[in-house]
């Protein structure tokens, strides 16, 4: 994969929805209580690998990392691509996409690492830790996801705003999963997976219609933490001008 330098930003706080009145329904534009707190982050701590890939930065804390190998404080005792816990992992990451559940999405983040969220391949990628994927379906906190392929403006939004409706929109589709394995459908760049770790794809082949340059899949990154396998990156891939 084609590296990017990002140019260290430093990011607003990020705010945290604590309570909600019981009658409120979730929607893309919901606003935010008075009783909403402004919490601040502290940028991750990763160890740099030799490929490292994009980059990664945490809501509230200053500059950028690279994206290292994922921390297990075990390692798994069972075939990644034969673990049956994978696959109810993926299955509970797509009811979590539409359902809009932010418990149940906290509870599939690595407890050690956290989920590295992408727009684009090679875009910013957004380090979120598991309490602060609990609320990332109400939250309108924005940051920039790095620029668009083709256009080359910058995608700005809140994760609820801009990866939660390609998410629903790819687990809305007929996908096939691939252990170890990105799958696509044809690129104009170097298909990579950009961490040294374990993962699936959630593969869209796309539509006879389109010659099937509308594929899309999301590579879902997978470690184990005391033999459970937790989510710590979602990575987009898609057919680019």
């Amino acid at each position: 994969m084609k590296n990017k330098i990002i140019l260290p930003t430093l990011l607003m706080g990020f705010v945290l929805m604590s309570a909600c009145a019981p009658s409120s329904a979730v929607t893309p534009t919901l606003a935010l209580p008075s009783t909403a707190t402004l919490t601040t982050l502290t940028a991750s701590t990763v160890i740099p690998t030799i490929t490292p890939g994009l980059l990664t930065t945490t809501p509230g804390g200053v500059g950028v990392t690279a994206i290292a190998s994922p921390i297990s404080t075990s390692l798994p005792t069972v075939d990644i691509c034969a673990d049956p816990q994978v696959t109810t992992l993926i299955n509970s990451l797509k009811t979590a996409m539409l359902n809009a559940d932010g418990p149940l999405f906290s509870s599939l983040v690595s407890p050690t690492r956290g989920l590295d969220a992408a727009n684009f391949r090679d875009g910013n990628v957004i380090n979120y830790t598991p309490e602060q994927a609990k609320f990332l379906f109400e939250t309108t906190f924005e940051v920039n996801w790095g620029p668009a392929p083709g256009s080359g403006e910058d995608k700005v939004g809140s994760f609820h705003d801009v990866i939660v409706p390609e998410m629903v929109k790819a687990f809305n589709q007929p996908y096939t999963l691939h252990c170890n394995e990105l799958k696509h459908g044809g690129a104009t760049y170097e298909v990579s997976w950009p961490y040294q770790g374990d993962f699936y794809s959630v593969h869209f082949p796309g539509t006879e219609a389109n010659g099937s340059m509308d594929w899309h899949t999301w590579a879902v990154g997978i470690e184990y933490v005391n033999n459970k396998p937790y989510i710590y990156a979602l990575i987009p891939y898609f057919w680019e001008p």
